[in-house]
């Protein structure tokens, strides 16, 4: 698995002065409990892992013989899975999951494995899944549902959340007093950067009572940001679903003379979905995204390219992530969502006008065809792939939350599953390095320059 793929080229660097304290997981207590998993599906099919099982944050040997001649530690993940020892009595266990932000491929998927696992690995009955993101742990008029494997069994079959979800955070005091109220002992929180930093709120507010409740996060997020996880889920699923988007663009394109396909994707600070997608569909011409800054006019500039792109080919396929060339657009009243996130102006409607008035200038025939497939992308089901990657998402999940450990997500790290505290995976966003592999493969494949600025 290449740090091209994963982005964990670029954390390595970003994260060099990681600490072993950095990577610590905040436990509830001392696990007394013996785990009924084994005797529910035989020992011999259960690899219980121990404390100290980890994974290297940086594994490679340059790196460790350094730490190893300046007497420094060896900053490392727990390894993901079940202890043989649980913190939680499963016969008394009410756990609660609440899904959160935007539609997601693969949301149904972790809900179905997370009670999945709860009831046939552990035993648990008290499954409660809270409506309309956080709000459903605040607003009367969405009741908690109760969740059993006959309700949730085909859910992986259909895009979406049966849940629902929301934008916005709510007041922790006010969401702790519903955990406390119901007798929840585990909250199963899946959401984006914004989701995992409302949880912490939650969990700071449960430390602050004292409370004994489990909170931990399965990242979800399109967009692919979030640091120490090799892909977040639903990733995959996006990406091959913008690959027949694009196809479909470079048909428009090229039954044309001077024929232009532009595709509007997702990611808005980070462009890992144009780029996979670019590079699955292999019919891409320019690669947009946020982390390479854009110009349009001069002798390297995008219009410039698509002139001799046009004069030598005669057609071209743009795919721009929708957090690409921002600094071009108006921003003088900036508007915020429910999340705090900044509004992103439409970089896809402004490069359409941009660019049919650019060639229109230059009595040039062009024929421009747009395609903002995001919304379709985000609630189709998850790809198999992503099916998979979910339902193991979900089992760690709830090894995790058994074990009494707290506010921490399950990544994959080198390949294996693993626990991230959540501040350390909210510290920053993983993007595109432009000098890591994935981003070389993109220039290489579409034959776009390295810079769009002299």
């Amino acid at each position: 698995m290449t740090s091209g793929t994963t982005g964990d080229g670029a954390a390595l660097e970003e994260h060099a002065d990681l600490s072993e304290a950095d990577v610590a997981i905040q436990i509830l207590g001392t696990c007394t409990h013996p785990s009924p998993v084994a005797a529910r599906i035989g020992s011999r099919a259960v690899n219980f892992v121990g404390e100290s099982d980890k994974v290297l944050f940086d594994d490679r040997l340059s790196s460790c013989r350094a730490r190893a001649r300046g007497g420094l530690g060896f900053p490392a993940f727990e390894l993901a899975g079940p202890r043989d020892r649980i913190f939680f009595d499963p016969s008394e266990l009410r756990c609660g999951i609440v899904t959160c932000g935007g539609l997601c491929p693969g949301i149904n998927n972790v809900v179905r494995g997370i009670v999945f696992e709860l009831t046939y690995g552990y035993g648990a009955r008290q499954i409660y899944g809270f409506r309309y993101g956080y709000e459903g742990l605040v607003a009367e008029r969405h009741p908690p549902m109760r969740l059993e494997p006959d309700a949730v069994k085909d859910i992986h079959l259909q895009g979406g959340t049966i849940l629902g979800t929301s934008r916005g955070n709510q007041d922790p005091r006010a969401m702790v007093d519903t955990l406390e109220r119901l007798g929840i002992h585990a909250l199963f929180v899946v959401g984006g950067d914004g989701t995992i930093r409302g949880a912490m709120t939650i969990a700071a507010e449960i430390a602050r009572r004292g409370c004994s409740i489990a909170v931990i996060g399965v990242p979800k997020t399109i967009d692919n940001d979030i640091h120490f996880t090799d892909r977040s889920f639903g990733f995959e699923s996006a990406y091959s679903a913008a690959v027949e988007v694009i196809r479909s663009a470079h048909t428009e394109a090229t039954g044309a003379f001077n024929g232009i396909g532009l595709v509007k994707l997702m990611g808005r600070h980070a462009g890992f979905v144009a780029a996979h997608a670019a590079l699955a569909s292999a019919d891409a011409n320019v690669v947009l995204v946020p982390e390479i800054p854009l110009s349009l006019d001069g002798r390297q500039g995008l219009l410039r390219f698509l002139e001799e792109r046009l004069a030598a080919r005669r057609h071209a396929v743009i795919v721009v992530a929708e957090g690409a060339g921002q600094d071009l657009l108006d921003r003088s009243s900036p508007e915020t969502d429910a999340s705090g996130n900044a509004r992103l102006q439409d970089i896809g409607t402004f490069l359409k006008r941009a660019i049919e008035k650019h060639f229109r200038e230059q009595k040039t025939e062009l024929t421009l065809k747009y395609l903002d497939p995001s919304y379709y992308i985000r609630s189709v089901p998850a790809s198999p792939s992503d099916s998979v990657y979910c339902w193991r998402m979900a089992r760690h999940a709830v090894h995790a939350a058994m074990a009494g450990n707290t506010q921490m997500i399950i990544g994959r790290w080198h390949g294996r599953f693993v626990h991230v505290p959540m501040a350390l995976a909210t510290r920053t966003r993983k993007q595109i390095d432009p000098l890591d592999d994935l981003w070389i493969s993109v220039i290489e494949a579409t034959g776009q320059p390295m810079s769009w600025t002299a």
